[in-house]
Protein backbone atom coordinates (compact mmCIF):
# COMPACT_ATOMS: atom_id res chain seq x y z
CA UNK A 1 0.00 0.00 0.00
CA UNK A 2 1.26 3.63 -0.90
CA UNK A 3 0.52 5.53 2.29
CA UNK A 4 -3.22 6.00 2.47
CA UNK A 5 -3.78 4.82 -0.91
CA UNK A 6 -4.91 1.28 -1.32
CA UNK A 7 -3.70 -0.91 -3.70
CA UNK A 8 -0.82 0.71 -3.83
CA UNK A 9 2.60 -0.92 -2.95
CA UNK A 10 6.43 1.32 -1.74
CA UNK A 11 9.31 -0.91 -2.94
CA UNK A 12 12.55 -0.39 -0.96
CA UNK A 13 14.37 2.76 -2.65
CA UNK A 14 16.97 0.53 -4.43
CA UNK A 15 16.60 2.60 -7.50
CA UNK A 16 18.26 5.78 -5.99
CA UNK A 17 17.11 8.62 -6.97
CA UNK A 18 17.25 11.33 -10.54
CA UNK A 19 17.68 8.13 -12.51
CA UNK A 20 21.00 9.15 -13.90
CA UNK A 21 20.11 13.07 -13.91
CA UNK A 22 22.28 16.10 -13.56
CA UNK A 23 21.11 18.04 -10.34
CA UNK A 24 19.47 21.00 -11.39
CA UNK A 25 20.37 24.23 -10.30
CA UNK A 26 16.46 25.74 -10.51
CA UNK A 27 13.61 23.78 -9.43
CA UNK A 28 11.55 22.47 -11.61
CA UNK A 29 7.72 22.85 -10.95
CA UNK A 30 6.67 20.31 -9.53
CA UNK A 31 2.75 22.01 -8.56
CA UNK A 32 0.00 22.79 -11.28
CA UNK A 33 -0.42 26.89 -11.18
CA UNK A 34 -4.23 28.09 -11.27
CA UNK A 35 -3.77 29.34 -14.80
CA UNK A 36 -2.31 25.85 -15.95
CA UNK A 37 -5.65 24.60 -13.85
CA UNK A 38 -7.78 26.62 -15.40
CA UNK A 39 -6.38 25.92 -18.84
CA UNK A 40 -7.56 21.92 -18.02
CA UNK A 41 -10.76 22.94 -17.33
CA UNK A 42 -11.28 25.22 -20.28
CA UNK A 43 -10.36 22.29 -22.67
CA UNK A 44 -12.51 19.69 -20.36
CA UNK A 45 -14.15 17.32 -22.98
CA UNK A 46 -16.53 15.73 -20.71
CA UNK A 47 -16.11 12.68 -18.29
CA UNK A 48 -13.88 11.16 -15.22
CA UNK A 49 -10.02 12.02 -16.20
CA UNK A 50 -7.07 9.94 -15.45
CA UNK A 51 -4.17 12.06 -14.06
CA UNK A 52 -0.75 10.27 -15.25
CA UNK A 53 2.02 11.05 -12.64
CA UNK A 54 5.62 11.06 -13.49
CA UNK A 55 7.64 11.23 -10.30
CA UNK A 56 12.03 11.87 -9.82
CA UNK A 57 12.47 11.68 -6.48
CA UNK A 58 14.54 14.40 -4.91
CA UNK A 59 17.84 13.17 -2.68
CA UNK A 60 16.06 11.27 -0.19
CA UNK A 61 12.69 12.41 -1.11
CA UNK A 62 10.58 9.07 -1.37
CA UNK A 63 10.11 9.35 2.40
CA UNK A 64 8.50 12.92 2.39
CA UNK A 65 6.41 11.48 -1.04
CA UNK A 66 5.05 8.34 1.23
CA UNK A 67 3.87 10.56 3.91
CA UNK A 68 2.31 12.88 1.14
CA UNK A 69 0.80 9.70 0.11
CA UNK A 70 -0.81 8.79 3.50
CA UNK A 71 -2.54 11.88 3.92
CA UNK A 72 -3.53 12.35 0.64
CA UNK A 73 -5.14 9.25 0.81
CA UNK A 74 -8.47 10.82 2.27
CA UNK A 75 -8.71 13.63 -0.68
CA UNK A 76 -9.14 10.77 -3.31
CA UNK A 77 -11.81 9.28 -1.39
CA UNK A 78 -13.52 12.94 -0.70
CA UNK A 79 -13.43 13.74 -4.13
CA UNK A 80 -14.57 10.02 -5.62
CA UNK A 81 -10.95 9.80 -6.89
CA UNK A 82 -9.19 6.17 -7.04
CA UNK A 83 -5.69 5.15 -7.51
CA UNK A 84 -5.56 2.82 -10.44
CA UNK A 85 -1.91 1.92 -10.62
CA UNK A 86 1.46 2.71 -9.26
CA UNK A 87 4.70 1.16 -9.42
CA UNK A 88 8.66 1.79 -9.39
CA UNK A 89 10.14 3.22 -12.76
CA UNK A 90 12.27 0.56 -14.31
CA UNK A 91 15.14 0.85 -17.15
CA UNK A 92 13.26 2.51 -19.94
CA UNK A 93 13.34 0.74 -23.02
CA UNK A 94 12.91 3.94 -24.95
CA UNK A 95 14.17 7.19 -23.93
CA UNK A 96 17.05 9.55 -24.37
CA UNK A 97 19.61 9.21 -21.53
CA UNK A 98 18.32 10.15 -17.91
CA UNK A 99 14.66 10.32 -19.20
CA UNK A 100 13.70 6.93 -16.85
CA UNK A 101 11.12 8.27 -14.04
CA UNK A 102 11.38 6.71 -10.12
CA UNK A 103 7.94 6.10 -10.03
CA UNK A 104 4.70 6.28 -11.98
CA UNK A 105 0.96 6.44 -10.66
CA UNK A 106 -2.32 6.83 -12.88
CA UNK A 107 -5.28 8.32 -10.88
CA UNK A 108 -8.16 8.29 -11.61
CA UNK A 109 -10.72 11.26 -11.13
CA UNK A 110 -15.05 11.37 -12.09
CA UNK A 111 -13.70 14.58 -13.41
CA UNK A 112 -11.50 17.87 -14.41
CA UNK A 113 -13.82 19.69 -11.82
CA UNK A 114 -13.38 17.29 -9.33
CA UNK A 115 -9.69 17.40 -9.22
CA UNK A 116 -9.13 20.95 -9.10
CA UNK A 117 -11.66 21.02 -6.12
CA UNK A 118 -9.06 18.58 -4.53
CA UNK A 119 -6.13 20.66 -5.27
CA UNK A 120 -7.71 23.89 -4.30
CA UNK A 121 -9.05 22.47 -0.87
CA UNK A 122 -7.49 23.98 2.19
CA UNK A 123 -6.87 20.95 3.95
CA UNK A 124 -5.48 19.11 1.15
CA UNK A 125 -3.01 22.83 0.80
CA UNK A 126 -1.52 21.78 3.75
CA UNK A 127 0.10 18.27 2.76
CA UNK A 128 1.00 19.52 -0.52
CA UNK A 129 4.81 20.64 0.78
CA UNK A 130 5.17 16.92 1.51
CA UNK A 131 4.99 16.08 -2.19
CA UNK A 132 6.86 19.21 -3.55
CA UNK A 133 9.79 18.63 -1.37
CA UNK A 134 9.30 14.82 -2.22
CA UNK A 135 10.54 15.58 -5.93
CA UNK A 136 12.84 16.73 -7.74
CA UNK A 137 11.07 16.71 -11.18
CA UNK A 138 7.37 15.71 -12.05
CA UNK A 139 4.85 15.23 -14.63
CA UNK A 140 1.10 15.68 -13.95
CA UNK A 141 -0.98 15.05 -17.56
CA UNK A 142 -4.56 14.90 -17.59
CA UNK A 143 -5.26 11.98 -20.32
CA UNK A 144 -8.87 11.68 -22.56
CA UNK A 145 -9.98 7.66 -22.86
CA UNK A 146 -9.29 6.85 -26.68
CA UNK A 147 -12.80 5.11 -25.66
CA UNK A 148 -14.49 7.94 -27.05
CA UNK A 149 -12.65 8.26 -29.82
CA UNK A 150 -14.09 5.79 -32.83
CA UNK A 151 -11.80 3.92 -35.55
CA UNK A 152 -13.19 5.67 -38.98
Amino acid sequence: MLGGIPGAFVAPDTAGTARGRPEKESPMAVEPSGEILADMLNEDPGGPVVMLNLLRFAPNGRSSYEEYSRRAGRFLKKYGAELLYAGDGATPLVAEEGQGWDAVLLVRYPSREAFSRMVADPEYQEITHLRSQALAEAVLQPTVAWTSRRPS
